[in-house]
């Protein structure tokens, strides 16, 4: 059973982590890694069977996480290393030059829980078809999941994805929209429309779930009933709904805080509204 308050606390640690590292560097991705802090903690702490401490590519016998939404690697990597696969102390590093937490994740810094560059939005869910039907293939009971953003949804390769993996029933597979209607230029909504993504998604042999992405208990209980719905013919989508910026109000309701740092004065008024938890790097 998970111990919901300690996650949520977790997540509050994570978000403080997120401002800092943007704001020590001056560049970075605030918005949407603020967003997606409950469910990375849900995930890596709650729902996924995974091993911090014996990485390796192959990922053979355990659950693989896959982030198709590079941009979004400050809540990664601050969520890596509360999970022990790498001092937390190295987030000090975050896009300096010669780190391994790169602005966007890479593979060749051999940083331990990235198997794949991400950044070139729209390839995460081809990569993750790929290892699920390799795992099938393998007999692998173990499960992949991948996290997208919604403005991701207008890159084609998507789609391209979505078709193979409810063709071939990739039914290892659970997958997560960041569905927050932001991106770089504005409202999802305005910038092209998404339309109605569960039917969508229903249209293209999904089996659908929707969740609030700000309620843990929400996302622990969907999240496990997601993963009661694998191995039946279907691969699973989850609609995250969540608020760019969540937890810093300065930060929440635009689209303007999805790429660029706090000043100063912002930061320390942002650390004001997170509670600390677990300790500052």
């Amino acid at each position: 059973m998970a111990n919901i308050t300690q996650l949520e606390k977790t997540a509050s640690q994570v978000r403080r982590d997120i401002v800092r590292m943007v704001h020590a560097v001056q560049s970075g991705h605030p918005g949407g890694s603020l967003g997606c802090a409950d469910f990375f903690i849900a995930l890596y702490f709650e729902v996924m069977n995974h091993n911090s401490s014996n990485f390796n590519m192959d990922g053979n016998g355990e659950d693989l996480f896959f982030l198709s939404n590079g941009h979004i690697s400050p809540v990664w990597y601050s969520t890596l290393a509360h999970s022990g696969y790498f001092d937390k102390s190295e987030l000090a590093t975050f896009r300096k030059l010669n780190s391994r937490l790169q602005g966007h994740p890479a593979t060749e810094e051999g940083l331990p829980g990235i198997r794949m560059a991400s950044g070139s939005l729209g390839q995460g869910l081809s990569v993750a078809a790929g290892a699920a039907l390799t795992k099938k293939l393998n007999g692998d009971k173990s499960l992949v999941y991948t996290l997208h953003g919604d403005g991701e949804l207008q890159e084609g390769q998507i789609w391209e994805a979505a078709i193979y993996a409810a063709h071939k029933k990739i039914d290892n597979l659970i997958s997560t929209i960041d569905f927050n209607n932001r991106q770089i230029d504005g409202d999802v909504s305005d910038v092209m429309s998404l339309g109605n993504l569960r039917q969508k998604w229903e249209a293209f042999g999904w089996e659908v779930l929707e969740m609030d992405g700000h309620n843990m208990q929400n996302i622990v209980d969907t999240m496990s009933l997601a993963k009661s719905k694998t191995r039946q013919g279907k691969p699973i989508m989850i609609l995250m709904k969540t608020e760019m910026g969540q937890g810093v109000d300065f930060m929440m309701g635009s689209h303007k805080w999805h790429g660029i740092p706090p000043s100063d004065e912002q930061l320390a008024n942002a650390l004001g509204q997170l509670e600390e938890t677990l300790g500052d790097y």
